[in-house]
């Protein structure tokens, strides 16, 4: 009954605020909605259905419907064919999708000559990307999600490695994918605290909810009959974003179209932000700037790109009533040109230019320098030379307009030496602290460029801005910089310093989604096994692993740090318990077979071992531990064999030389 008294309080009081606003729609009031409230629950885009089911038909068929969704012939974009093959000639192998009855499979391959030396056959869960640009494929396992190796790239109807797997880095099927990729490219899933990338439940494309917030409220409100009169009112029990300050909409829209380096407030996690807030409340975005970064753009920088167009500084800099700035209507902002319910592909581009003309009008045709017979031509197409079609700089075969706006648009460059870094920018709160920069400084580096040391030059100097070494709020940042300066001697330092029961029992106790206390702990027990103290290290593995159980190695490397230290039992219970959990994860399989070489179970670390080539043909520690086993058993050809597979794969093993050499 209390429960349900609280419930018709607020209802009372959103009713009482909606009808009181005697059709104001001041945009002071953006912060009374009240679905921002994080007892409000999400109801799903079937229930908005119900009542919204032409602008929900619609939807699905937008680039942020199809976002993500179970892989099936009609999701897919893709053309399959026996000559599919893409190579990668980093790392040797090749793949090959094709349809095995209903179900998607990528064949994952290695040959030598004529001879197919290993072959793997993965089944794809989903696929994530609406096809206007890419098809990516993901696994689900046990709930662990991850990236396959192989993209398809529909603007030129071609497969290759998807982004970030090229030059050496294709880490295959092992791409975890985390809360932050998810949390944009997908409806809000339901994630596993103490995992990386372990999910109960994933929705499929990004829904009503994502843009209008928890639906909880409103669906009430309308079933007890509350219904307010939108043309004259705002309906304060869910979010119209066509109603939000521009610095809001913009907000909403660049939550996911402006990747970057996203750096979470203390306390927040990647579900906190709702439309309506400011994003700067739960997330801060930086990007790098270099010298040229006016002709080079990354796919989702759309926000970014157009917030430095002339048209958006002279039409966002008019203030209106209350110092507010104005509703979108009197400025240009992403749905000036986009319908969110609409797909770019199913509109009129005489819509966009549309809204050049706007603001443009023919008085101002001769601000164009274009001849009127070239304009004719083009039929008065303003953004074919105003907003080209230009290539990203971190996708490769893709094409997309660039959203900055201007006179005089410069080609894009391709890499040279001169190209300089001039620092990170925050761009979506010009008042950000040091600590928040020297953070983004830390997390550039971490996540994508650790060749460029001035990074972490940055990151100390800021956070010595925010104070000294002994303060307890900054000792997690000071050890992630000691620690990426592999500096692991100062690491070990800092935390006796501060005492382990101190940080045992005291400090590093928080679970959160983002893991933040067990990262800490896993880098000074990283940074003890560098050191030589197994012992301290494998207290701190301890600490990561019970902090986060579900994220594979921080398991994995505490099962190892427990064999070190001669705890047998508690190792080969970790790793039984890794390989149980997360059957892809090789390292495991690789420990166990290990642990059991060293007591004398020949056949079973052969069996391990296989588990992992199974899974990685080229794991050059499972290859050494399976010629253990054959030793064991004295099966002298076998060996030999094995012993020169690991040479033929890494020709320079001192091991597997040694060995070789001795039989």
């Amino acid at each position: 009954m209390r429960i349900l008294a609280v419930c018709v309080a607020i209802l009372s009081f959103a009713l009482f605020s909606v009808y009181c606003s005697k059709g104001n729609s001041s945009l002071s009031q953006d912060k009374t909605y009240f679905n921002l409230h994080d007892s409000v629950r999400y109801v799903g885009m079937q229930t908005c259905m119900q009542c919204h089911s032409g602008i929900h038909s619609s939807f699905l068929q937008t680039g942020m419907g199809k976002s993500l969704a179970k892989a099936s012939k009609s999701k897919s974009s893709a053309s399959f064919n026996h000559l599919d093959v893409v190579n990668d000639t980093a790392t040797g192998y090749s793949y090959l999708p094709f349809w095995q009855g209903d179900s998607l499979v990528i064949k994952e391959f290695l040959l030598k000559g004529k001879d197919t030396l290993f072959q793997r056959n993965e089944i794809v869960s989903y696929i994530i990307g609406s096809g206007q640009h890419t098809n990516s494929h993901l696994l689900l396992d046990n709930g662990y999600l991850f990236q396959a190796p192989l993209t398809f790239y529909t603007q030129e109807k071609k497969w290759d490695l998807p982004p970030g797997f090229e030059n050496g880095a294709n880490s295959r099927f092992n791409r975890i994918l985390g809360l932050e990729c998810i949390s944009c490219h997908n409806a809000y899933p339901s994630f596993v605290e103490g995992s990386e990338n372990k999910y109960n439940q994933i929705p499929q494309g990004i829904d009503c909810e994502r843009c209008h917030g928890p639906g909880e409220i409103h669906v009430r409100q309308k079933q007890n009959g509350i219904i307010v009169d939108t043309s004259k009112y705002i309906d304060f029990s869910i979010v119209n974003p066509a109603k939000l300050s521009i610095d809001k909409q913009f907000d909403l829209c660049q939550r996911c179209h402006l990747q970057g380096n996203a750096v979470l407030v203390n306390g927040k996690s990647f579900f906190d932000f709702k439309p309506g807030m400011n994003l700067h409340e739960v997330i801060e975005v930086y990007l790098p700037r270099y010298s040229d970064s006016k002709e080079k753009f990354i796919m989702a920088s759309h926000a970014d790109r157009l917030q430095q167009s002339e048209c958006f500084i002279k039409m966002a800099s008019k203030k209106g009533s209350n110092n507010e700035l104005r509703p979108y209507k009197n400025a240009l902002t992403c749905v000036s040109c986009h319908n969110p319910h609409v797909s770019v592909k199913d509109t009129d581009p005489k819509v966009f230019i549309q809204t050049c003309k706007n603001c443009h009008q023919k008085e101002h045709v001769n601000d164009c320098s274009a001849s009127e017979t070239e304009r004719s031509l083009k039929e008065n197409d303003c953004i074919s030379c105003h907003m080209p079609v230009s290539s990203s700089i971190d996708i490769p075969h893709v094409s997309v307009h660039d959203h900055y706006i201007r006179k005089e648009v410069l080609s894009l460059k391709t890499e040279d030496a001169s190209r300089v870094f001039l620092g990170l920018e925050c761009i979506n709160n010009k008042d950000n602290t040091s600590l928040n920069l020297a953070k983004a400084y830390l997390q550039q580096f971490e996540k994508f460029d650790k060749s460029n040391k001035v990074l972490l030059d940055s990151a100390k100097s800021n956070l010595l801005k925010s104070g000294g070494l002994k303060e307890d709020s900054l000792f997690s940042h000071w050890i992630q910089l000691f620690y990426l300066e592999n500096n692991f001697q100062k690491v070990c330092d800092l935390s006796k310093e501060f005492g382990h029961s101190r940080l045992a029992f005291f400090t590093l106790l928080s679970k959160d989604f983002s893991n933040s206390d067990a990262w800490t702990a896993y880098r000074i027990a990283e940074s003890y096994t560098q050191t030589g103290n197994t012992k301290a290290a494998l207290l701190y593995y301890y600490i990561a692993q019970k902090l986060a159980p579900f994220y594979f190695e921080f398991s994995n490397k505490f099962g190892s740090s427990a064999l070190l230290n001669g705890k047998t039992e508690l190792a080969e219970a970790a790793f039984k318990r890794l390989t149980k959990e997360n059957p892809l994860f090789v390292a495991g399989w690789s420990n166990l077979g290990y642990l059991k070489l060293l007591k004398a179970d020949y056949q079973s670390a052969i069996y391990y071992s296989n588990k992992a080539l199974q899974l990685d043909y080229s794991y050059i520690p499972a290859r050494l531990n399976r010629a253990g086993g054959l030793y064991g058993l004295n099966q002298t050809n076998d060996l030999e064999l094995e012993l020169q597979k690991i040479l033929d794969i890494d020709p320079g093993n001192e091991k597997a030389k040694l060995f070789l050499e001795n039989l």
